[in-house]
């Protein structure tokens, strides 16, 4: 009995997943590698939803909403210098070259991330970098015959007074992670930009498809706060964030604000390679299955997905690029499910 009710309850659960995204795509042979996870997606995914469905909300939308924003407010500090004039744009690209920043403060946030937060040239000045855009890092190491350069996007809101954050993963491989998290205040490392990706401006597009891994979740939510902070901006945002262990997920409560706040325009979907007991969403890989169960259909007008993570999410998801400048052709997933190039965007 308790089962039959469980089911009749998922049932229409299912179909409001599917709607949000807009009907699902006809129906393709699956590739018997990327069949793993599929069948248990969609069962993990009805209960988490019955679990959202059964669970409190708040009731006044409008106080959660207003504190979102105060938040955000207070982490872009007050946008203007303090003699009233605009403030000064620390970055200006093109052959300003590099600057080496301070370090100011470090904040552990799990056993191999760190937030870093690195101290501008003055006071009152802001980043000067865009939606979406990055700045490169650079790193000569004693025994290094040529310098370390890696592109970083901050998580600080463009507008910040005085300084600029970084969430940074370690990984083992990877040099410049590796000597971000050996540092310490105040320390300097050059940085260099912005580095501009995709021009964004309020309603470009209706609809848009995050699809992420490990630390390429940081443009994502570059993009997350210039859609939800302008209020003219109504976007549509699903989120797919892929990961090893559920203490990798970066940003998660920032992700969840923005998903109680905004509960209309914006999803998140984790998988974990390694989910801890009672996991209550996806595991293994990113796979078709979920991105058929989530996206909005390649047929719908105005929608786009963006990329970015490591390697093998590329290869997987939608081919890789050929250069900075160059998006390369489409493959992967996301041409399987019959996306076309236009749609796709790979940070």
């Amino acid at each position: 009995m308790i089962a039959r009710h469980v089911y009749r309850a998922a049932s229409p659960l299912q179909h409001s997943v599917r709607c949000y995204a807009t009907d699902g795509a006809p129906t393709r042979k699956m590739n018997p590698w990327l069949k793993y996870g599929g069948g248990f997606f969609a069962s993990t995914y009805i209960l988490y939803g019955i679990i959202r469905l059964i669970t409190p909300v708040p009731e006044d939308k409008g106080k959660a909403k207003a504190n979102l924003e105060a938040s955000m407010a207070q982490r872009r500090g007050e946008g203007v210098a303090n003699d009233g004039k605009p403030a000064n744009k620390a970055f200006t690209g093109g052959d300003q070259g590099w600057i080496d920043l301070k370090l100011e403060s470090v904040e552990e946030l799990s056993q191999n991330t760190k937030k870093l937060r690195f101290a501008l040239p003055d006071k009152d000045d802001v980043s000067g970098l865009q939606i979406a855009s990055a700045l490169l890092t650079k790193y000569k190491g004693p025994d290094m015959e040529k310098p370390v350069i890696r592109p970083y996007t901050p998580t600080s809101d463009e507008d910040a007074r005085g300084h600029i954050d970084f969430v940074v993963k370690r990984y083992p491989n990877g040099p410049m992670s590796q000597h971000m998290h050996n540092m310490e205040p105040p320390q300097r490392l050059d940085f260099k930009g912005p580095i501009p990706k995709y021009p964004w401006e309020a309603n470009k597009h209706d609809h848009i498809c995050l699809i992420a891994g490990g630390t390429g979740i940081t443009p994502m939510y570059q993009l997350c706060r210039a859609i939800f902070s302008n209020p003219s901006d109504k976007t549509k945002v699903t989120l797919v964030f892929g990961n090893v262990t559920e203490e990798d997920i970066l940003l998660k409560r920032e992700f969840e604000d923005l998903e109680n706040t905004y509960p209309q325009r914006f999803r998140a979907f984790y998988m974990l390679d390694k989910p801890p007991e009672g996991w209550m969403q996806g595991t293994g890989y990113i796979n078709r299955e979920l991105l058929k169960q989530v996206l909005p259909e390649p047929k719908v007008e105005n929608i786009k997905i963006f990329v970015c993570g490591p390697p093998g999410l590329y290869k997987a998801i939608s081919g890789p690029k050929k250069s900075p400048q160059d998006q390369g052709d489409l493959a992967g997933l996301l041409k399987d499910l019959g996306y076309a190039k236009d749609q796709v965007y790979k940070f």
